[in-house]
């Protein structure tokens, strides 16, 4: 059974318009792009609307499963999320297909899996291939909604398969390329359909596709890195945890009876460790659900309140070492957007609008909405970085210098390579120094205890001689 549910029908769709780029354009093929056009779109300026009062309202999907006949008598069964039947039907029929039967999936719409397929956002991997395939294509010279068809026939993920489904009905109904991801809910990011927004004014999809193609692989390259600089040390971290309960919860116990039925006067420090051990193992049960509970009150706070959010993003960004990993990532990723949007002839004050959005570090989020506040006061935007702790002194200068020279679009992109170069080394030498940091740490504690809980055994011993 072929679970694609597609098959492409080139003749027919080659005669479709070039959806999702201004009237007038036909399909984006370099080789007939109009040079003039992309000329005069350097020179103006693109504003587009980033506010979220013209976002489409939720909407309620719903799965169907259709089983249809195509032109080589082939029986084929798949699944298809819409608002109703009569949507599906036009999907099918559009296909060539005879259709057999539409019937709603009952439980699939009951435990709502059609409306979590549009809740989950696609992670910057996914973006990155996308982009860079549907570039790739429409390169080529195969339309627009022909690659799409392309990456639904490719997709691995029965998720991804729907996704583009529904991109290319909408496609096919002469939806904008921007609208048609804006209506997938919360799967696109914002800043992408905007960019899209944008080369529908300008008519270089292909170049934003580039774009922001290299743009969601840097985006990976910095979670990965951040990802790989926090593990290594969090695993080690959980295995010192371990061998310290272990030994004050088994080891330790076992010396404090023998103590006891001697009788004999102990040390300060054996005294501590042993009472921290008599606490561990009479209170466990609290200690666990004591730190569940707070984790979970943490992360509901961190989630709900903007002023917890900006305290503990606050305390880590001055964490010694880990401060600098954080720090030049939320560079890397200010500046290189922001480079993204200039280059694309966004308006400045758009740019940062989209900024404040995008970000997720509330301390960033205050130095751009400083920086909206001094531009509609006339002011320049490095006034609001010059001399934030949060802001390094060199970014600070090329960031002047861009403003300067009217370069700043490729200023901040220079930036963006040079703390990224700097994110990456510094995560190297973290991992270089963090094993024996921990190795000699936990070494030195375990050390402590087990000294702590021997010595007393040799004043036992001496007094039985």
């Amino acid at each position: 059974m072929n679970n694609s549910g597609i098959n492409m029908q080139t003749n027919n769709n080659m005669q479709q318009n070039n959806v999702g780029m201004p009237q007038g354009n036909t399909m984006p093929n370099p080789s007939n792009t109009n040079e003039k056009s992309k000329s005069n779109s350097r020179n103006t300026k693109i504003r587009t609307d980033f506010s979220d009062k013209n976002k489409p309202k939720t909407i309620k999907l719903i799965r169907f499963k259709y089983k249809v006949k195509d032109a080589d008598g082939k029986i084929i069964e798949s699944y298809f999320d819409a608002e109703n039947r009569v949507d599906v039907e036009s999907y099918l029929l559009n296909k060539a297909y005879q259709i057999i039967s539409i019937e709603e999936d009952k439980l699939s719409t009951k435990f709502g899996l059609a409306n979590a397929s549009i809740s989950r956002k696609m992670s910057s991997k996914d973006l990155n291939f996308f982009l860079m395939q549907l570039s790739t294509y429409v390169k080529s010279g195969i339309p627009l909604v022909d690659s799409m068809e392309i990456l639904s026939r490719q997709a691995k993920s029965n998720n991804m398969k729907m996704l583009y489904r529904k991109i290319v009905f909408e496609l096919n109904r002469g939806v904008s390329f921007s609208a048609c991801l804006e209506k997938q809910g919360k799967v696109f990011p914002k800043m992408l359909i905007n960019m899209l927004k944008t080369s529908e004014m300008t008519g270089d999809l292909t170049g934003v596709l580039d774009d922001m193609s290299a743009y969601y692989k840097r985006q990976d390259s910095n979670r990965k890195q951040i990802i790989n600089a926090m593990t290594y040390p969090s695993v080690l971290l959980v295995f010192a945890a371990a061998v310290l309960t272990f030994v004050l919860t088994y080891v330790v116990p076992q010396f404090t009876s023998m103590y006891e039925s001697v009788g004999s006067t102990l040390p300060t420090i054996t005294k501590i460790i042993m009472n921290i051990s008599d606490f561990l193992t009479g209170n466990w049960y609290f200690i666990i659900g004591g730190i569940v509970l707070f984790v979970i009150i943490l992360v509901m706070l961190y989630k709900s309140s903007r002023k917890v959010k900006y305290g503990m993003q606050y305390l880590v960004m001055h964490i010694p070492v880990v401060s600098n990993i954080i720090e030049y990532n939320q560079v890397v990723t200010f500046t290189s957007t922001f480079s993204a949007l200039i280059r694309h002839d966004v308006f400045i004050t758009d740019s940062m609008e989209i900024l404040s959005k995008v970000t997720e570090n509330e301390v960033y989020k205050d130095i751009i909405d400083s920086a909206i506040t001094n531009l509609s006061k006339g002011n320049g935007v490095s006034v609001a970085f010059k001399g934030h702790w949060a802001f390094p002194e060199t970014a600070y200068e090329m960031l002047v210098t861009g403003e300067k020279t009217g370069k700043l679009g490729e200023m901040m992109e220079h930036v963006s390579e040079f703390y990224q170069e700097e994110q990456t080394n510094i995560v190297t030498r973290l991992k270089s120094l963090i094993e024996p940091i921990m190795i000699i740490m936990l070494a030195f504690l375990v050390g402590v205890i087990l000294l702590a809980v021997v010595v007393p055994m040799f004043d036992i011993y001496s007094k039985i001689l």
